[in-house]
């Protein structure tokens, strides 16, 4: 199981896959918004997005994880 992670400290301003989606390496699971600018937070591995572990709204930090990506499911 890999994670997609906040690479900034910033708002998760929009949640762009959900659970069971498909993403290729670098698909954006979500968007975070910090100091006016919307930075995407990406796949590292193509497989399906197994869970969200966070919410529109919810402040984070650098290397928090933000979605579970099974890469053992081919996207």
């Amino acid at each position: 199981m890999m994670h997609a992670r906040a690479e900034i400290v910033g708002n998760v301003w929009k949640i762009v896959a959900r659970e069971g989606d498909p993403v290729a390496a670098g698909d954006a699971v979500a968007i975070l918004e910090t100091m006016k600018m919307e930075i995407p937070v990406v796949a590292p591995t193509a497989g399906h997005v197994s869970r969200l572990l966070v919410n529109e709204g919810q402040i984070v930090q650098e290397g928090d994880p933000i979605a579970e990506i099974d890469a053992t499911v081919g996207a």
